[in-house]
């Protein structure tokens, strides 16, 4: 059934309810459990007519249709009976559409690849690693009668700096 539904996406379709109740619209969406989206949606039902009104108009039919508009509408699947093809899906105006107006350039994608610009290149480290002007060079030597910790402390056999 789902391809067939498929072909008619877009179609005006007459749909019947377990209630005899008739929706057309425009077939938008289904799925798998047959369940119906239409846009554009009018709802048509039969009324019996009561009293005086039945008296008055005995050579016509007992019953009046009535037409109620009800435009977007999800439908379930298990209330409906039969599904019809109305007629075909409506044709689009291209020059009503709002849209940007036409101008110099292309349309392209934006890939996942190589980007327009170049990749940036990778800055040079600095070729000095001097303290900048007026500030004292690296760590201030320990106070006297304070060695640093036995950590810092270089290799026997070195001099201390």
């Amino acid at each position: 059934m789902a391809p067939k539904l498929a072909a008619i996406i877009n179609y005006r379709v007459k749909v019947v309810l377990n209630d005899s109740r008739a929706l057309v619209g425009q077939l938008l969406a289904f799925d798998k459990h047959m369940n119906l989206v239409l846009a554009e949606c009018d709802e048509f039902r039969r009324v019996k007519r009561k009293g005086q009104a039945v008296k008055a108009a005995e050579e016509d039919e007992e019953e009046d249709e009535m037409k109620r508009t009800l435009g977007l509408v999800i439908l379930r699947g298990e209330t409906i009976v039969t599904l019809s093809v109305e007629g075909p899906p409506p044709a689009i105006d291209d020059k009503n559409i709002p849209g940007l107006t036409p101008g110099p350039g292309f349309g392209a994608p934006a890939g996942r690849g190589m980007g327009l610009a170049a990749p940036p290149t990778m800055r040079q480290a600095p070729q000095t690693f001097a303290p900048p002007p007026g500030m004292p060079g690296g760590m201030p030597p320990p106070p006297p009668g304070f060695a640093a910790p036995p950590g810092f402390m270089p290799p026997p056999g070195f001099a201390p700096r």
